[in-house]
């Protein structure tokens, strides 16, 4: 049973006027909430002019999140001070690299600058999530129960009388992947939705890529950046950690006092035990957080990062795919994770975007069918480093659809003298086998590779590879019982000398073109569901769909590989890369677990079969230049 701090919920709300920033700033509003005699607490910031003063109402902004309203970008004041009342700083180093126009004290991580939005005629509403920072309630992210708090949230923000009534959303990363469930509930007033890099599927792009557990990440998010902001935790405000990457470090104290250890237990579902212990997407825990995106309706901008091919590449563009918007558009952007919201075109975009659906101000033409691009592309070419300010110099192109429609499936088959062949082998018999339950550490792979390109290649759109597969037990283990093989699958471009160039990922770390997995007891497809298609392949991940595998025994397997895009210069080269485990670009996202992967089930031998019975191969979306 969740647990308030007291009978009587208390009006915490505080009103500041900032004339040197132009608004009024209203902290710890109470919102009521349907289902719950429980409210949400948000930060309201408002305009701060003549036409607010004259009653004059505007479009609002909502973001509904877990990193705490309170916990600045970076501190306002000098360090010796800030310790003095507890470091309350989200990630300093990042917060110096942000375009300075998107920089204030009001500034919070991944979501848009107070200051900034006003001054551009919005209302911005920022939200501690049900469970967390002075919102008190169940924490159980990503779930239905919060979305339906997010829904009332929405609805509240377009009745208030500061508000025009239309109500958009706005944010990166969790701040977008809750865009995708509360718009698929359609609360009134929801005019626009911008997801930027946020995932839109919980299962398969961020929980189990493939089926494997993404456990690495889940544990750093949970402990770092969410567990230390729940409502109720004692000396919140002391909480300070290395600096080295963003954490909720000194939310404020919870104004109604502490909870004990047993109650902030009973008033959370841990991330990191539910993924662990749930396997399928049928089990209760990922069933409870599933919608339908065919449900959206309202306008949206999905914005898709070349270098989160780890986390939310493939749910931005699922995303947009699926969604029953009649004014739906996809954007490819490159650069660090955290960085591209804010800059200076990017930001003409989402207020042209915004403007367009919010206030009725179309500059771009938004609102007429056809008149923009569905399709933005940021085309990689050339090898400017992994370095995010270096890749603004990639020219965009403007497309019809996603999937391009010229598009022209190409497979490369794997040969057993480990190259990626334009045409099918003609090969006796063989096979090439790498040790199973590969580290970071001791990578186990094998590696095929195309001949160098003639001419300049564009690969754009979905890549799939279909792989005929075995497991061999180590010597002296059982060869009967539960067995598996996990593949990884990776991507790699190389340079006309050999060298292989690197993108930016997530971190600013260097990342290769895309990744793919499968766990082969989840091999099944869905050939009958409408999400299969010829170049990505639809499983539902359900208990039932489970497939045994058994020692020495053969599989044919197709893997969805995520998205990419790549022009491939004269020369140049592509590798594609078969692991037993995490190889280099995976960063943070690791799929580690002893639990999941254990080596009673997977340690061995792996193995890819060649010969006539077995065909392997790469399909690549290669793009032909438009006709002019």
């Amino acid at each position: 049973m969740v647990k308030f701090l007291t009978n009587e919920i208390r009006d915490l709300r505080e009103v500041h006027e900032d004339a040197e920033n132009h608004l009024v700033f209203e902290k710890n509003v109470s919102i009521p909430l349907t289902h719950s005699n429980l409210p949400v607490r948000c930060n309201v910031y408002r305009p701060l002019t003549a036409k607010a003063a004259a009653g004059e109402r505007f479009p609002v902004l909502v973001t509904y999140g877990p990193y705490g309203k309170d916990i600045n970008y970076s501190t306002w004041v000098p360090v010796s001070q800030e310790r003095e009342r507890g470091a309350r700083e989200f990630y300093a180093a990042s917060f110096a690299e942000v375009n300075k126009e998107h920089r204030s004290r009001y500034s919070a991580w991944e979501t848009p600058d107070p200051v900034y939005w006003t001054q551009k005629g919005y209302v911005v509403v920022r939200v501690d999530e049900r469970g967390l920072g002075q919102s008190p309630g169940l924490l159980d992210t990503m779930s239905n129960g919060t979305s339906e708090c997010f829904f009332d949230v929405v609805e509240w923000a377009a009745e208030q009388e500061w508000s025009s009534g239309k109500v958009g959303l706005l944010g990166i990363s969790y701040y977008a992947g809750s865009q995708w469930r509360v718009a698929a509930r359609r609360p009134k007033g929801l005019a626009a939705i911008v997801p930027w890099e946020g995932m839109s599927d919980y299962y398969r792009d961020r929980c189990r890529h493939g089926g494997i557990l993404s456990n690495t990440f889940i544990s750093t998010w949970w402990n770092r950046q969410v567990l230390v902001n729940q409502y109720g935790r004692p000396n919140r405000s002391k909480i300070e950690f290395p600096p080295d990457g963003p954490g909720a470090r000194g939310q404020e104290d919870t104004i109604e006092g502490d909870l004990s250890e047993e109650e902030l237990v009973a008033n959370r579902r841990d991330q990191t035990v539910d993924n662990e212990a749930n396997r399928f997407r049928d089990d209760e825990y990922y069933a409870s957080k599933e919608f339908k995106l065919e449900d959206i309706e309202v306008p949206l901008l999905s914005v898709a990062n070349w270098g989160g091919i780890l986390l939310h590449l493939r749910g931005n563009v699922e995303g947009y795919t699926w969604a029953g918007s009649q004014f739906k558009y996809l954007r490819f952007i490159t650069g660090r994770h955290d960085l591209p919201f804010y800059y200076h075109d990017e930001v003409a975009i989402q207020n042209s975007f915004l403007d367009a659906f919010l206030k009725g101000e179309d500059r771009h033409g938004w609102s007429i069918p056809g008149k923009v691009a569905p399709v933005t592309l940021t085309l990689r070419k050339g090898n400017v480093g992994f370095i995010a300010e270096a890749e603004k110099q990639y020219a965009k192109r403007d497309e019809e659809a996603w999937p391009i429609p010229r598009t022209q499936y190409t497979r490369f088959h794997l040969t057993s003298d480990l190259r990626l062949s334009p045409s099918p082998p003609r090969e006796p018999p063989t096979k090439i086998s790498y040790k199973a339950l590969g580290t970071m550490e001791k990578q186990q792979l094998v590696q095929f590779r195309t001949p160098a390109f003639e001419n300049e290649t564009e690969v754009t759109g979905h890549v799939a590879a279909h792989l005929n597969v075995s497991m061999t037990p180590d010597e002296g283990a059982a060869a009967s019982g539960d067995k598996d093989i996990d593949l990884f699958l990776t991507l790699r471009h190389m340079d006309a000398a050999g060298k292989e160039i690197f993108y930016t990922g997530t971190s600013g770390d260097p990342v290769p073109l895309c990744k793919g997995w499968l766990r082969v007891s989840l091999r099944k497809v869905n050939e009958e569901s409408p999400k299969h298609r010829a170049y990505l392949p639809y499983r539902e991940y359900f208990a039932s769909d489970v497939q045994p595998v058994v020692a020495d025994r053969v599989y044919a397997v197709d893997v969805e590989i995520w998205p990419t895009n790549v022009i491939v210069e004269k020369g140049g080269s592509l590798v594609f890369e078969v692991s037993s485990g995490d190889t280099q670009g995976c960063g943070i996202f690791q799929h580690n677990s002893e639990v999941d992967r254990p080596a009673s089930k997977f340690a061995g031998l792996n193995s890819i079969h060649f010969g006539e019975e077995y065909e392997n191969y790469v399909t690549l979306p290669i793009i032909p230049a438009k006709e002019l």
